[in-house]
């Protein structure tokens, strides 16, 4: 098999000019590289986790992937407006505004211990917004899984608090 940074694909210009794209589309359509990604963040993660969190949209991918086959449940956070239960928000800065992300209110028992999933790191905003989400719900995050890190934009920083593990870093 192809080392999996190999299977990203940089795509310019993408979704605007001066932006690098990093695609991971390659990844999860091979067969051995998903599989791969799947138990490295299996190894990665805690004994006693009882839930797999992941951030819409390309997280849920790997979190619902995990959560399986750990045998816990899987949570998804998603933007504004999509969940249909009764929902606990939180609200985080972007480069230009804000944005909302939603959990359902009884996604998480207090004190439970959780992991967060999701494709890529770049500046940490909706990671960091994730974790304070669960926190509020009363949830422990014991580590963060990421397949791809943007290291230049420093999005560890934000995350500091947290035990962040990345298998690909560009």
């Amino acid at each position: 098999m192809k080392d999996l940074k190999s299977l990203i694909r940089t795509i310019p210009d993408f979704p605007k000019k001066g932006i690098l794209f990093r695609d991971i589309t390659p990844v999860l359509q091979n067969a051995e590289a998903f599989r791969k990604v799947i138990m490295t963040f299996k190894k990665e993660t805690p004994q006693d986790v009882t839930k797999v969190i992941a951030i819409e949209s390309r997280g849920f991918i790997f979190g619902a992937s995990l959560a399986y086959l750990l045998g816990v449940g899987f949570v998804p956070i998603r933007k504004s407006g999509k969940l249909p239960w009764k929902k606990v928000k939180m609200d985080y800065d972007l480069e230009y505004g804000t944005d909302t992300i939603e959990i359902h209110q009884d996604a998480i028992e207090k004190g439970e211990k959780v992991i967060l999933v999701d494709d890529l790191l770049a500046t940490g905003g909706t990671a960091l917004a994730s974790c304070k989400l669960i926190e509020k719900c009363g949830g422990i995050v014991e580590k963060i899984l990421f397949l791809v890190e943007l290291t230049d934009l420093n999005g560890r920083e934000k995350l500091k608090n947290y035990d962040v593990f990345s298998i690909i870093k560009f």
